[in-house]
C-alpha cells in the first residue's frame, strides 16, 4: 500500500472507477470485476494489466477497508482545501506566510501512524511544548511490530468451496537465530545518552518546537552495546520460509485472509506483523455460485420433463436424486436444500437445480415415426403452445 504522504497524487476512486459516495459493496463488486479482467495468471507477460492490477489492488487495500478508506477521505479533503498549505489558517506563521518552504517534509511526520497528534512529529508535538498540547504523554517513535506482508494465491473453486491449504513461499525479515531476534550477541542494552532514554530528540524553531526520532538509537531509547554480528543489530534477518495457510470454507474470489504473525519479523524482538493473501478464485465447469448457494443447469429430455421422473443430480460431493414432477416447464428450479456452499458456522446453502430440454440433433427412423405420430395426437388433443400467446392464437 502506498505511504500516506504518497496518497495527494492517488485517486483510489478513479481506480475502480467508483463514485467517492459507493457502498462498501459497490467497491467490491467493482475490485471483483477489474481483478479478475487484468489478473496477471490470465494475461502472463502482458504488462500494461499487471500494473493496472498493481493500482486496483493497491486501491481496494486503501478504500475497501472502512478504517483506511475514512483516513484516506479525511486526507484528500485536507489538502483539497489546502489545510496542507501552512494548515490552512495557520499558513502566515511561517517564513513566506505559504506553508513549508525552503525544507522537505515527508507527511508521515505530520500524521504519523495515527492521524494528527498520534505519533512524533504530528501536531502534537509541533504545538505540545507551546501551548499544553500532549507534553505529558510518553510516546515512542521506532516501530510497534513488523511489517505486514501481502501475497496472492489462485485456488479451484470446490477447494474454496469446501476450505483447503494451501503452501505459499515467502522471503522478508525473519528473527535472527544466532542473537533470537534481540539484536545484541548477549541481550546487553543500554539507555541511549542522546535522547535520554526518551526515543526523541526535540528543537525550537521560532514559535514552535520539533521532535524528531533519536537518529542514534532510532527511536528505541536504548542501545546496544555489543551487536549481534549476523544480523547487525537489528534482530533480523533476511530469509527464505514456507507457511501453509488455512484456507477456511466459503472463501469467494478477492476475499482476503489474515494470518496474524506471520509476516516479517519485528526490529529487536518486537512483534511480527500479519500476512494477508488474497483468494482468486477459478471458475467451475459445472457450479456457478451466488452468496452459499450453488447452481447447475442440467439438461433433460422432453419426456421427462412431460411424464416427471427422476434424475441424478450432481453437488460438491456425491450424486443426490432429485424428483422432476409431471409436467415440468423447462427452465423451472428446482431446490436441493443443504447442498450448496458449506457455512463456517455449519450448515450448507442450497443447490438451485434448473431444468433444460436438450433437443436431439438427429433421430433414426423410428424416433422420427414416432415423434411425428405424437405431433399429430397433440394437436388432435387441443393443445398449443402458442394459444393465447402475444395475439398469435392457436394454430392447426
Amino acid at each position: 500500500m502506498a505511504a500516506k504522504n504518497e496518497w495527494a497524487d492517488k485517486d483510489y476512486y478513479a481506480d475502480l472507477g467508483v463514485s467517492k459516495t459507493a457502498t462498501e459493496a459497490d467497491i467490491k463488486k467493482a475490485y471483483r470485476k477489474l481483478a479478475r479482467e487484468n489478473h496477471p495468471d490470465s494475461h502472463p507477460g502482458d504488462t500494461v494489466r499487471e500494473e493496472r492490477f498493481k493500482k486496483i489492488a493497491e486501491a481496494y487495500d486503501v478504500i475497501g477497508d472502512e478504517a483506511k478508506r475514512k483516513e484516506y477521505d479525511d486526507f484528500k479533503a485536507m489538502v483539497g482545501s489546502g489545510g496542507l498549505g501552512g494548515f490552512g489558517g495557520f499558513g502566515g506563521g511561517f517564513p513566506g506566510g505559504g506553508g513549508f518552504r525552503g525544507q522537505d517534509f515527508d507527511l508521515s511526520d505530520i500524521f504519523g501512524s495515527g492521524g494528527a497528534g498520534a505519533s512524533p512529529g504530528g501536531f502534537g508535538d509541533i504545538f505540545g511544548g507551546r501551548f499544553g498540547g500532549g507534553s505529558g504523554a510518553r510516546r515512542t517513535a521506532r516501530p510497534t511490530r513488523g511489517s505486514d506482508v501481502e501475497t496472492e494465491i489462485t485456488i479451484d473453486f470446490r477447494e474454496a468451496a469446501k476450505g483447503t491449504t494451501f503452501p505459499i513461499q515467502l522471503t522478508g525479515d525473519a528473527p535472527c537465530v544466532a542473537c533470537h531476534g534481540s539484536g545484541s550477541r548477549t541481550g546487553a542494552t543500554t539507555t541511549c545518552g542522546g535522547c535520554h532514554g526518551t526515543g526523541f530528540r526535540s528543537e525550537n524553531r521560532g514559535a514552535f518546537g520539533f521532535s524528531s526520532p533519536c537518529s542514534e538509537c532510532d527511536g528505541s531509547g536504548k542501545t546496544i552495546t555489543d551487536p549481534c554480528a549476523d544480523c547487525r543489530a537489528s534482530g533480523t534477518v533476511r530469509r527464505s520460509r514456507s507457511i501453509t495457510v488455512r484456507i477456511p470454507v466459503g472463501v469467494e474470489d478477492g476475499q482476503r485472509v489474515r494470518l496474524a504473525g506471520q509476516g516479517e519479523a519485528g526490529p529487536n524482538g518486537l512483534p511480527s506483523g500479519d500476512l494477508y493473501v488474497t483468494v482468486h478464485v477459478r471458475p467451475d465447469e459445472v457450479f456457478t455460485r451466488k452468496g452459499q448457494d450453488l447452481q447447475v443447469t442440467v439438461p433433460v429430455t422432453f419426456a421427462e420433463l412431460a411424464l416427471g421422473d427422476t434424475i441424478q443430480v450432481p453437488t460438491l460431493d456425491a450424486p443426490v436424486r432429485v424428483k422432476i414432477p409431471a409436467g415440468t416447464p423447462s427452465g423451472r428450479v428446482l431446490r436441493v436444500r443443504g447442498r450448496g456452499v458449506p457455512k463456517r458456522g455449519g450448515g450448507a446453502g442450497d443447490l438451485h437445480v434448473t431444468v433444460e430440454v436438450a433437443v436431439p440433433t438427429t433421430l433414426d427412423d423410428a424416433a422420427t415415426a414416432a415423434l411425428r405420430d405424437y405431433a399429430h395426437a397433440e394437436r388432435e388433443s387441443g393443445f398449443s403452445p402458442r394459444a393465447q400467446w402475444a395475439g398469435v392464437g392457436s394454430e392447426k
